[in-house]
């Protein structure tokens, strides 16, 4: 492959960056704007938030406990995780947040925190997939996936799936769970290889990156068709939190390292509003029963052309059960 080729995945995915950051910067340098949302209050609810320890997962976590949540980080630091739980609890004065431990780049991690989960007994109204890496050199999760697909992708895909039967249950007329996805704007110049999605032909951190949040996309849209078709209380949306100043941009080059810490106070959004978006897709009534849509800023926007095409969507939702080892119930088409 020519230097050109293995190049091009880099500068689309700093052109997309540096677009979103350039619109974020005129947002907030245009006069008055909408005030913030008021959401009613969420007792007797829970939720579980994917990387909810740091980052906008942690601000996620505690707006959601702020108006009465329960509410579940699965994460796969314990210290971290106890460390969160601690402050949000002293900060929202709600007890009931907790943490359990959950490796989305191990199957069998995933599966642990799915029993523990259902030995609560208690249901579960919003999940909240937010956790991923970003840049990261080539390396594979426990199971042999390329991480950026393995933990960003497909480690969601068996979590929501195993959750799926409970979010159902817990789903009524008036008030649909929510399965909400965090992916980002880099999916626009995503690439799915359906013949080679763990990047082994040749390998660039900007295009698996790029490719799983692209997967996350046509993941939602596929859920939402099937929770549709059988009748289910289950509404699946996609956000996209912009261009956040987080710990994912541990893995850029040094360069883009000293330009992030010259400029990320004018153009970059702060994790808590990065986190907007991801509490709007879980509590606004506006939202109620709405699924199938990808939002930024709190409102709809058009996904790249490709996340519309529904045999893509399938094939990769069939192609995704294979990996996980888990029923097709997609390929029955309900």
């Amino acid at each position: 492959m020519s230097l050109l080729s293995r190049a091009l995945p880099a500068l689309r995915l700093y052109c997309i960056g540096l677009a979103v950051a350039l619109h974020q910067l005129l947002r907030r340098l245009r006069p008055g704007g909408p005030p913030a949302p008021v959401f009613p209050t969420q007792n007797g609810n829970v939720a579980i938030v994917t990387g909810g320890a740091k980052g906008i997962g942690y601000h996620t976590v505690k707006h959601l406990a702020r108006l009465g949540m329960h509410v579940i980080i699965a994460g796969n630091d314990e210290s971290e995780g106890q460390e969160a739980v601690r402050k949000i609890k002293e900060e929202t004065v709600n007890e009931k947040v907790e943490f359990l431990h959950c490796d989305l780049a191990s199957m069998k991690s995933i599966r642990q925190f799915v029993q523990q989960f259902r030995a609560k007994n208690c249901p579960l109204h919003v999940l909240v997939n937010n956790a991923g890496v970003m840049l990261v050199p080539e390396r594979k999760t426990e199971d042999g996936f390329e991480e950026h697909f393995g933990l960003n992708y497909l480690g969601h895909f068996l979590l929501t799936n195993l959750l799926l039967e409970t979010l159902k249950q817990s789903g009524t007329r008036s008030r649909n769970a929510r399965v909400i996805t965090v992916s980002s704007a880099t999916h626009y110049v995503g690439r799915l290889h359906l013949n080679d999605l763990q990047s082994r032909c040749s390998y660039s951190p900007h295009g698996a990156y790029a490719q799983s949040k692209l997967a996350l996309v046509l993941f939602t849209y596929r859920l939402q068709h099937l929770v549709t078709a059988d009748g289910s209380h289950v509404t699946a949306n996609v956000v996209d939190p912009g261009v956040v100043n987080t710990e994912l941009y541990k893995n850029v080059c040094w360069a883009t390292k000293v330009v992030k810490w010259m400029t990320a106070w004018l153009f970059f959004k702060t994790p808590e509003e990065g986190a907007s978006t991801s509490i709007y897709a879980a509590v606004s009534p506006e939202l109620e029963g709405v699924g199938g849509i990808y939002l930024y800023n709190e409102q709809r926007t058009k996904s790249t052309d490709v996340s519309y095409d529904e045999e893509l969507q399938r094939r990769l939702w069939t192609e995704s059960c294979k990996m996980t080892r888990i029923s097709d119930v997609g390929s029955r088409d309900l």
